[in-house]
């Protein structure tokens, strides 16, 4: 995977970076299941081009023809690889609840503690891998229906961050993560 980023988009670059080669790993091993055929067939070589905003206000797409200059023409380097592009509006995805109820119940369980930033930060980065997910499955199987598409990225989303907070609420301690300074 490349990331093509603008120079002030290093830092959510650096996000997608996290949410691939830590989070795709650190995921139950049933949510990488449904993605195994899929990713199988992925692109050897996918181009994620990170936008602030998309103009039709979508999250994310993905694109049957490469666009990103660099690679839009066959270069030696690649050889015979597939290749693949998708863009994704990053400043959408931070807003985007994925799951209303559930990240707001999730949200309220850390807004007591001291790790509601480092959730959010996580949550970002699971919502990046779920699209990520979401638009390799549109490359690979063009003509699945977005529904389908759909509900398989969502499950994804929804037992990974269920996962993580477990492990999260587990590791939770009153005297380090809980503030005390509401009792006065």
């Amino acid at each position: 995977m490349v990331i093509a980023h603008s120079f002030r988009d290093a830092a959510i670059s650096r996000q997608i970076v996290q949410a691939i080669e830590e989070g795709w790993p650190a995921v139950p091993a049933k949510c990488r299941e449904g993605y195994d055929e899929i990713l199988f067939r992925a692109p050897d070589l996918v181009i994620v081009q990170l936008r602030r905003q998309n103009l039709c206000g979508c999250l994310a797409h993905r694109h049957m023809l490469v666009t990103e200059a660099p690679f839009a023409e066959q270069h030696e380097a690649f050889g015979s690889a597939a290749v693949g592009e998708m863009d994704i509006a990053y400043q959408r995805v931070e807003k985007w609840l994925a799951l209303p109820l559930t990240d707001t119940a999730f949200d309220t369980k850390f807004l007591e503690g001291s790790r509601l930033k480092e959730f959010r930060a996580e949550q970002f980065r699971l919502k990046l891998l779920s699209i990520i997910l979401h638009e390799t499955n549109h490359l690979v199987f063009p003509h699945e229906s977005e529904a389908s598409v759909r509900e398989r990225s969502l499950a994804f989303y929804r037992e990974a961050l269920a996962d993580y907070v477990e492990h999260a609420l587990a590791t939770l301690s009153l005297t380090i993560d809980r503030s005390f300074s509401r009792f006065g």
